[in-house]
């Protein structure tokens, strides 16, 4: 069999816009996945300032953004590759990013192919988010994700819910798929099953990171995991909270952990 693969997803509670914040759970749960020797950690959709739409031109990433810079410490001392969430500026286009960070201190990006809306009914104050696509542009960028000997491809969201999107990811070798989502609990059991579905169709492993608690006015679904070529689920974490759930792959087969961190 090829090398061991070593997956992790990590399930966050943004802070509205305080990226500080956000940055700091991120090493932590960095730091947590480390403990499961994950070699790669996919956090969920914009999980660097929340869904939080309005604020998604302020705090607008780039490639080779500052703030980022205890990330790239993180995934150096670790040796991980980690594919975090966030809105990102292109020239004077704005979209929905998922940046991956290389333990070499590399950043590469991967833009939202497939822009997405929530029904009037998700929202738990009231207010609803406007469509993705009034503030953000459909990306294009879609690079593979290299660890150790494996190659891995992205998807943020709505790009899952295009059969087309895990083909090509399979047709272009990749053995894992890593999805950067937000779902709410109305929506989580259709899109586990779907990605579920793809792990067995594509014979890809298929990671999934979530919310842990509300973000944009909206409850998040939780329950990240990770599921086998097979379609066995190999991981997954709680409801709420805050957290990382791993799988790790050995010669006799594949060993699971989840980490909650108190306090997040």
């Amino acid at each position: 069999m090829a090398r061991a693969r070593s997956i992790a997803v990590a399930q966050t509670i943004p802070v509205r816009g305080d990226v500080d914040a956000n940055v700091e759970q991120h090493v932590r749960l960095v730091r947590a996945a480390a403990e499961e020797q994950a070699q790669v950690l996919v956090f969920p959709e914009l999980s660097l300032t929340g869904y939080e739409l309005d604020l998604a031109s302020a705090l607008a990433f780039s490639q080779c953004d500052p703030r980022l810079a205890p990330l790239l410490d993180a995934a150096s001392l670790s040796s991980m590759t980690l594919v975090v969430g966030a809105p990102v500026r292109i020239g004077l286009r704005l979209y929905i990013g998922a940046l991956i960070i290389s333990a070499n201190r590399t950043v590469g990006l991967y833009t939202k192919r497939h822009l997405g809306a929530f029904p009037a009914s998700a929202s738990c104050d009231g207010v609803v988010p406007p469509a993705e696509a009034a503030i953000f542009h459909a990306g294009r960028r879609n690079p593979l994700v290299r660890f150790g000997s494996h190659s891995a491809a992205v998807a943020i969201c709505a790009d899952t819910g295009r059969p087309s999107h895990p083909q090509q990811a399979a047709d272009r070798g990749a053995r894992t798929y890593l999805a950067s989502m937000f779902v709410i609990p109305s929506e989580l059991e259709r899109e586990t099953a779907s990605l579920r579905a793809y792990a067995v169709q594509h014979s890809m492993t298929v990671a999934f990171a979530n919310y842990g608690g509300p973000s944009g006015g909206l409850a998040s679904g939780g329950r990240s995991a990770i599921w086998s070529e097979k379609g066995e689920v190999l991981a997954q974490f709680e409801a709420n909270g805050v957290g990382v759930a791993a799988a790790v792959e050995r010669r006799a087969g594949w060993r699971s952990g989840t980490i909650m961190l108190g306090g997040a």
